[in-house]
């Protein structure tokens, strides 16, 4: 820390005592990022809690001459949320919903509210904010705000600044103001004669300009693109509040605003409709505006490749022939009105000739899975299926709707002159392309390459009278493009707008006025490989090429919707999200502020908290594996060390509980007494649950020996180390049911995937483990493999064929199958199971989750006549060894109280079936439920032959 950056510290603990601020490299080197290909370590983050904590830090930096940039969720593309001097993290503390007002139809919110968080409030009053981006599960209104963000609906809703009622501020030098539709006021009367100067300079700024502000600015319902001058002209009420949006925080820094909202129509229906490609899609885009649509929406067909790939072929239904695809949203007051408006614009634009085909989606459900594959493009388009990377940096320009189609066309020749590839997507109704490219930003030839081609990008657009940024803002991106757009007077009040605001130029430097060159501070650089034990076979550089897969979009910070990121869930901080820890992998492999790579605390610490579920593998849209990542980092971190006690008592788990077998009575009696509570401490294991029962060998010799049928086996039932050690009685009703099922098993026990040991980073010893595996199923059998423990299967399918890398290995990966899925895909055509109850709680294992994409069990069970199916969506919070650990259990029972806990509480009013095929899933629901009766139950227990009858709370 520098003298400058102790000066402010220190001033902050007497102005602010109780703000928090991080120093450490810990907290730099995630916020050195946002999801631009920007890279700039701050020398502080802070968090602030109230309006005054960002007064006492914007004084304390202009006292000390600290930059100050303003940041959300985090999730810029342009590099409008990164800087070098103090970041404001506003989405931490300042986050609530402060009031809303159903007869006005407003909402008076803090910066750091997540959007669907006020979506979510404002739905119970039939209202909703109109701007949606994608994003939405994550951004923050303040970060909104700053960028003038639009969305997916914003042909009907326009750009946040047409929903801006007042904006409450803090100037660069610490005074408060409200900036609402008609000028700038004080909070603190002691400040109106220096508000009323900067309004009376902004008034006389305008008057000086209004020639360049009539002709230049507000031409195209996009134009993002520099400050909004022209709200303040004469004509336009002098909107304060309005032009301040989408400044990107270089102005002032905005701590809360009142938003106007919309009502939410009672109906809706969306049209898909297919093209041979973008263009011919956006050639259509005019005659739909016609019909006065809430979203017209485009994407091109490598997003959807790559949606399919990652979450599985049934992730993206209901999409019409085609290589690119427009999603058309129509709504009025009754649905029977609604799709007899959506088939008529369907017929019309058949007649058109240019869709291969289009459909009204008439499922709620599909219509959400196919918003989804929207809505994760960003992520979606940056790491395809084949492995290759794109970047952003052009992806926001934006023309008029009518033009698209033309300057798609000339975009294409342009990419295709520089020999680039782009993804398109995007706002097609509002004319705004999205794009992500393949530039090559890591070496000093691709990056003058990369500039080249944007300066001949934003000469295109403005040809097409278009602008350079439609909704991402221009940041670190397009700020020094800006002059290719403007006229020099133009640019030249945009600097005289800055600088009545903030003279010495401390808010958010480098963005919009004197900006950073654009190839300046990027990301990426050329690496030295990593020697790993991990093959990485799907990442050209192995673990740094992993590791940079997180573009940073932060899908891993949404509080809903699928399991990823269960620790940021339950902690709310950047170092606990798939994100944070990506980042700090990136620091590492890059050397300068991680300098000890392996040996690094601060990675070890940001990793600590992962619960190794591996839901961001399929939930991340660029296929993040923390889990991977995180054995990898622990095997090399403790190499040649002592390790953590935890990682020999439950690393090594399945031969100590082999060995337990033998002696399981006596023993079982001995850990429920004194002694096993001082061996559990002993062992780092917590003392606050029970430790599971150890079953006999006798009993898994007599399960296995009574599922014997004498039918020719068809495949191989796979006893893992936790049926064997702790519920042989699951192997049993497995065998049973597989039988049943038509498919009857031989039983191979002895083997082991060598989990406990990749979770616990000991992968020398899971390399001998899996090898030994290996070797004895690859033996010319071509049988399935099925496995009762979704886990172990897990670890079947893809651990040992990354950690091995050979073919043995992805053979018999190849043969694995779930229980689960070995019912769906497996069982005979004509098969009946028992009768089953008519609702159960389910929970899902994560491992299940994010490996077996295309076989749920919820979906099994539905298919099997279960009515309802009550499904925890979330992990469980044991996570195999996680739970167990002393210094873990507080943060495992957070994040079972986030879905699984809510759901066994709710079973004293609505009984009902309780199923878990993990192992630890079924230990944490004993755990938060056991002594009111309620048990876990094996799917194969639940549709056992020889089961007796069920109980409710089964």
């Amino acid at each position: 820390m520098n003298d400058r950056m102790a000066r402010l510290i220190a001033r902050l603990a007497e102005t602010a005592p109780g703000l928090r601020v991080e120093t450490g490299w810990g907290a730099l080197g995630q916020y050195a990022y946002d999801a631009s290909n920007y890279r700039v370590p701050p020398q502080a983050v802070a968090f602030p809690r109230a309006a005054d904590d960002v007064v006492a830090v914007l004084r304390a930096c202009r006292e000390t001459g600290v930059a100050v940039t303003a940041r959300g969720g985090g999730t810029s593309m342009a590099g409008n949320a990164v800087g070098p001097g103090v970041v404001l993290d506003f989405s931490r503390y300042m986050n609530r919903i402060l009031h809303i007002d159903p007869a006005a139809g407003t909402a008076r919110v803090q910066a750091g509210v997540v959007l669907d968080a006020l979506q979510s409030a404002t739905a119970l009053h039939g209202l909703a904010f109109g701007p949606d981006p994608s994003s939405h599960s994550r951004c923050t209104l303040g970060g909104m705000i700053g960028n003038d963000a639009c969305g997916n609906r914003s042909v009907r809703h326009g750009r946040t600044s047409s929903h801006i009622e007042a904006l409450e501020i803090v100037t660069a030098d610490g005074v408060r103001a409200v900036a609402d539709r008609a000028g700038l006021h004080p909070v603190d009367p002691t400040d109106a004669e220096r508000v009323a100067r900067l309004e009376a300079d902004v008034r006389s700024l305008i008057g000086d300009n209004l020639a360049p502000i009539r002709t230049e600015l507000g031409r195209i319902p996009r134009q993002v693109s520099g400050y909004q001058l022209h709200h303040l002209l004469p004509e336009n009420g002098f909107d304060m509040a309005r032009a301040l949006v989408g400044t990107e925080g270089s102005c002032a820094v905005v701590t809360a605003a009142t938003v106007r909202l919309v009502a939410t129509a009672p109906a809706s229906a969306l049209l898909t409709l297919g093209y041979d490609d973008v263009v011919d899609a956006a050639e259509d885009v005019p005659e739909i505006l016609r019909w006065n649509p809430t979203a017209v929406e485009g994407m091109d067909e490598a997003i959807v490749a790559t949606m399919r790939a990652r979450r599985g072929p049934d992730s993206v239904t209901g999409l019409p022939e085609g290589r690119a695809w427009l999603y058309v949203e129509l709504d009025g007051d009754d649905e029977a009105t609604v799709n007899a408006r959506a088939a008529e614009l369907l017929d019309v634009l058949k007649a058109q000739g240019r869709m291969t085909g289009g459909r009204v989606v008439p499922s709620a459900a599909e219509r959400r899975s196919l918003w989804r594959v929207r809505e994760d493009g960003a992520g979606l388009a940056a790491r395809l299926v084949d492995g290759g990377e794109a970047w952003p940096g052009w992806e926001d320009s934006a023309v008029a709707p009518e033009d698209l189609a033309g300057y798609l066309r000339d975009f294409r020749k342009l990419l295709d002159s520089h020999g680039l590839t782009g993804v398109m997507y995007g706002h097609f109704g509002a004319g705004c392309v999205h794009v992500r490219i393949d530039f090559d930003l890591a070496t000093d030839p691709g990056r003058a390459a990369a500039r080249r081609f944007l300066q001949e990008a934003a000469a295109l657009v403005v040809a097409h009278g278009g602008t350079l940024s439609g909704e991402h803002g221009d940041g670190r991106a397009r700020g020094e493009l800006l002059e290719v757009m403007y006229s020099h007077r133009m640019i030249g009040a945009f600097a005289a707008f800055k600088k009545v605001f903030d003279p010495e130029g401390l808010l958010n430097p480098g963005v919009i006025v004197a900006p950073a060159p654009l190839d300046a501070d990027l990301a990426l650089h050329q690496i030295q490989p990593l020697a790993t034990e991990f093959t990485f076979p799907h990442d050209e550089d192995g673990f740094a090429g992993a590791a940079r897969r997180c573009v940073g979009v932060g899908r891993c910070r949404s509080d809903a919707g699928g399991v990823m990121c269960p620790s940021y869930r339950a902690t709310g901080e950047e170092n606990d999200s798939t994100r944070g820890r990506a980042r700090m992998l990136q620091e590492m492999v890059r050397g300068e502020t991680v300098q000890d790579g392996w040996r690094s605390t601060e990675v070890k610490d940001a990793l600590d908290l992962c619960l190794s579920c591996k839901a961001c593998s399929s939930d991340c849209p660029v296929g993040v594996d923390m889990a991977t990542y995180k054995a990898e980092f622990l095997h090399h971190h403790y190499k040649g060390r002592l390790r953590p006690r935890s990682h020999y008592s439950l690393g090594w788990l399945p031969l100590t509980s082999a060995l337990a077998g033998y002696a399981a009575r006596p023993l079982n009696a001995l850990l429920r007494g004194p002694a096993g509570r001082l061996l559990a401490r002993l062992g780092g294991v917590t003392t606050k649950r029970r430790i599971p029962a150890f079953a006999s060998r006798r009993a898994l010799r007599r399960v296995l020996r009574n599922t014997q049928t004498g039918e020719p086996a068809k495949a191989l039932l796979f006893v893992d180390s936790f049926t064997r050690a702790f519920r042989p009685e699951v192997a049993g009703a497995a065998s049973r049911v597989l039988a049943d099922a038509g498919i009857p098993c031989t039983a191979e026990d002895g083997l082991c995937c060598g989990l406990t040991w990749v979770s616990t980073g000991q992968l020398s010893v899971a390399r001998r483990i899996m090898e030994r595996t290996v070797v004895h199923l690859d033996n010319g059998d071509e049988r399935p493999i099925i496995v009762a423990e979704p886990s172990c299967a897990a670890a079947l399918k893809r651990d040992v064929p990354e950690l091995l890398g050979t073919d043995a290995a992805r053979r018999v990966a190849d043969r694995v199958h779930t229980f689960t899925g070995a019912l769906t895909d497996l069982a005979a055509a004509d098969w009946t199971p028992p009768e089953l109850p008519g609702g159960v709680v389910l929970q899902t294992h994560c491992h299940e989750y994010a490996t077996f994409k295309g076989s749920r069990p919820a979906d099994l069970l539905r298919r099997l006549g279960v009515g309802k199916v009550d499904e925890a969506e979330g992990c469980c919070g044991l996570a195999g060894n996680f739970g167990f650990e002393e210094q873990h259990y507080d943060t495992s029972m957070a994040v079972a109280d986030l879905a699984l806990k809510p759901r066994l509480d709710a079973i004293e009013e609505t009984t009902r079936t309780v199923v878990a095929d993990g192992f630890s899933c079924a230990t944490q629901i004993d755990h938060l439920a056991g002594d009111r009766g309620v048990r876990a139950m094996h799917l194969a227990e639940l549709l056992d032959p020889a089961a007796e009858h069920l109980t409710e709370t089964s």
